[in-house]
């Protein structure tokens, strides 16, 4: 068996291209951080307190049931506060605070909880961050469109030059994206102070780019330069 030279030969010329594809396409999920917080001068009562926010949050997210698809939660910190006057370390008061991350799939529920967990007290909410899930048929698309395009660009090649395809040696896949989660639009509300609750929010989803790239080696039948 005759090993192909890797660079080509003049019976068996080689060409390289690389194929792109760009699209947009709908979210798949969108995915919002709560941080709770609590302030008091005794220690276990801010603990206290953060706890009972904390699960207040907790059972306001898990109430939407499967729309929730994912929910977790960060780390616990109580820090101290020092006074700024007297001698020694004279604890002024304790801050703490906890996040909490949830992904959903259901956007028609979205708008309605952001306003919920903002309405709580001493609460913060970030996002919406907005991706498509890892198996979106967006990324086989895009792939796809990519290797038709490196076929496309060959073809041309090979038809400047007066020949053909003749066979492929090499795909490559070099580049796929958006990564998860990205750094898009993202939106902070802090408590509302009326009894009343907010209306929800109309929050659009944003649709997402998606780009695909590979690279692709082929054999051309000898031309006649």
């Amino acid at each position: 068996m005759t090993t192909p030279h890797p660079y080509g030969t003049p019976g068996a010329p080689h060409l390289a291209v690389r194929g792109e594809a760009h699209l947009e396409a709908d979210p798949d999920l969108a995915r919002i951080a709560v941080t709770r917080t609590a302030r008091g001068r005794d220690r276990r009562t801010t603990l206290d307190d953060l706890t009972r926010r904390t699960t207040e949050a907790h059972n306001l997210l898990t109430s939407y049931g499967d729309a929730v698809e994912h929910l977790e939660t960060g780390a616990l910190t109580v820090t101290p506060e020092l006074s700024p006057h007297g001698r020694g370390e004279r604890v002024r008061a304790h801050h703490g605070t906890v996040r909490l991350t949830a992904d959903l799939g259901d956007f028609a529920v979205l708008g309605a909880l952001v306003t919920r967990l903002a309405d709580l007290d001493l609460t913060r909410v970030d996002g919406p961050w907005w991706t498509l899930r890892p198996g979106s048929p967006a990324h086989r698309e895009a792939r796809r469109l990519a290797v038709h395009d490196a076929v496309r660009r060959a073809r041309e090649y090979a038809e400047a030059l007066g020949t053909t395809l003749a066979a492929l040696i090499e795909l490559t896949d070099t580049a796929t994206g958006p990564e998860p989660f990205p750094r898009t639009r993202s939106m902070a509300f802090a408590a509302a102070a009326e009894d009343a609750p907010p209306p929800p929010l109309d929050l659009e989803p944003q649709r997402q780019h998606v780009h695909a790239e590979v690279g692709a080696r082929f054999t051309l039948q000898p031309p006649r330069l």
